[in-house]
């Protein structure tokens, strides 16, 4: 399983199934309660001192990576509140996935900080950042092949959450909330890319995260999906998660986020909301072409 185990608190809070929702019915998704369960100062390594960011913030500076002399990302600095959808952009080499990876614990930062909520999270391994609330769908397919539908979430669940009881009502309830519900004995390699990615998706919040990184979530996917795609990032952000997309459908993914950073040769080009970005003279040169229209 690629995408992240992270720690199950109690959830008392009914999720409605977001899929064939009104818009009414939408508005209503509940946001994720506080994680009591999440002691931040009991984690940092250097004694729980605050660093940046601040609550309800994931957040990099400086961030930087070289392999065998060459540096592939060089003091990036981003951030994603919770609710809140934001795109890492930019060509292929520019330095997003190695940031991604960073980011969840993947690969060592060479230089920077990683904060979580205010708290410095740069030398923790992965499973810890996890724990603490960064989840990670990567663009590979990471559904378990040879599990059904429930399996997959389950075996998620069983890690986390030590009462069967529980499990199977969030089992139930996650299976609900995706709409999946009737694919449940299905085998997982006989699953559609949308259904393979809301399993996926589904399978990851069992641990509810309260940050996803998304990688390349539109990768094989049929264009009839696209759009359940997108109401599936919406959902996550009613949700109060802060999501991290980086994709190559651009024009999906700016459609669909609040704010974008532009990463080119590893550097931060620039930042700012969809129209900006699309408006600014050097990302149209450099990344997305003089004719690009939203």
């Amino acid at each position: 399983m690629t995408s992240l185990p992270l720690a199950l608190p109690q959830r008392s809070v009914p999720v409605k199934p977001f899929f064939n929702r009104s818009p009414a019915a939408s508005a209503e998704a509940p946001v994720f309660a506080a994680r009591p369960d999440r002691d931040v100062l009991a984690f940092d390594p250097r004694g729980g001192t605050a660093t940046f960011g601040g609550p309800g913030t994931l957040a990099v500076k400086g961030l930087q990576k070289s392999y065998r002399g060459r540096t592939v990302v060089h003091d990036a600095a981003l951030n994603v509140r919770a609710g809140e959808a934001v795109g890492l952009l930019g060509p292929n080499g520019a330095g997003k996935t190695t940031i991604f990876y960073m980011i969840t614990g993947l690969v060592s930062a060479d230089r920077g900080l990683i904060s979580l909520d205010g708290h410095d999270v740069t030398n923790l391994p992965m499973y810890r950042r996890a724990r603490l609330g960064i989840g990670y769908l990567p663009q590979e397919a990471s559904i378990f092949r040879g599990l059904n539908v429930e399996d997959n979430i389950r075996a998620v669940l069983e890690i986390v959450e030590p009462s069967r009881k529980e499990r199977e009502r969030k089992l139930d309830a996650l299976l609900d909330e995706f709409n999946i519900t009737r694919l449940r004995k299905a085998p997982s390699i006989a699953l559609s890319g949308g259904e393979r990615r809301r399993c996926e998706i589904a399978r990851a919040l069992a641990g509810e995260p309260t940050f996803m990184l998304l990688d390349e979530p539109f990768a094989g996917i049929d264009p009839i999906a696209v759009g359940d795609i997108q109401n599936l990032v919406r959902h996550l952000t009613r949700r109060g998660i802060g999501v991290l997309i980086t994709d190559h459908n651009v024009r999906e993914t700016l459609g669909l986020i609040d704010r974008a950073y532009i990463i080119h040769s590893g550097r931060v080009l620039t930042e700012g909301h969809p129209d900006e970005i699309v408006a600014n003279e050097e990302v149209r040169r450099l990344y997305l072409g003089e004719d690009f229209r939203l």
